[in-house]
């Protein structure tokens, strides 16, 4: 595909364009030249910072299987342990559980117009900004509007759903055949997979002890004992 040609708009796009047209929303989905699979993508391609990103995490609740998202600034990671508090009990979502009950593919879920309505929750600190940009059905679609207007969409409420002391890792983990540990963050798988269930204490030691396995390993970038978020469903 040309990055210079923008793809075709899909079934699901025009889905998400008719819904936002019923509802009022002034700005239509854009198409753009090369994928946002992640929400470092969509932010280097859009130009806005990485906290403008809203990406949809989706889970699946244990007590009944329905699909709970939420809508979190890309800088941040969403705290399994605050939305379990607020949800009850939660497991993992799969590329075919995602599909099937959104309708959208994983890399291109937009917050509304699901398939089958979700529970939803909105992470509050993207109203730090004036506007933001989620997925409209398609990696290569985004649209822009307000967080008020997330929330309007969405009929959800904003919350306190995301990490205090952020991951070290901010995209996808790499692990090293070689040492064992993400090539980002220096973590063992055991410590990548703990991390969710942990308290934030817990984190905070974690992160100490990174930062004292990165200066026993000079050749390695060292990082900060409590470093700054970077980080789309």
């Amino acid at each position: 595909m040309s990055a210079s040609h923008p793809p075709v708009v899909t079934e699901a796009v025009a889905h998400v364009t008719a819904w936002l047209a019923s509802r009022g929303h002034a700005k239509p989905p854009v198409m753009l030249a090369s994928a946002a699979r992640t929400a470092r993508e969509a932010a280097e391609v859009l130009g806005v910072q990485l906290g403008q990103i809203a990406k949809s995490i989706i889970f699946r609740r244990l007590s009944d299987g329905r699909a709970v998202l939420v809508v979190a600034s890309g800088d941040k990671r969403v705290d399994e342990r605050k939305l379990a508090a607020l949800t009850g009990p939660l497991g993992r979502a799969d590329a075919a559980f995602v599909k099937d009950r959104t309708g959208f593919s994983i890399g291109g879920v937009a917050p509304f117009a699901h398939r089958l309505p979700p529970v939803v929750f909105i992470d509050q600190t993207l109203q730090r900004f004036d506007e933001v940009w989620a997925a409209a059905g398609h990696p290569h679609a985004v649209v822009a509007l307000a967080p008020a207007a997330l929330a309007a969409l969405t009929a959800a409420p904003f919350a306190d759903v995301v990490q205090a002391v952020t991951s070290p890792c901010t995209d996808v983990c790499r692990m090293d055949a070689v040492s064992g540990l993400c090539a980002g963050c220096q973590r063992t798988r055991e410590e990548i997979a703990a991390w969710s269930s942990m308290d934030d204490g817990a984190r905070r030691a974690l992160l100490v002890r990174l930062a004292e396995r990165a200066v026993s390993m000079p050749q390695t970038r060292p990082i900060a004992a409590v470093p700054e978020p970077e980080f789309r469903s």
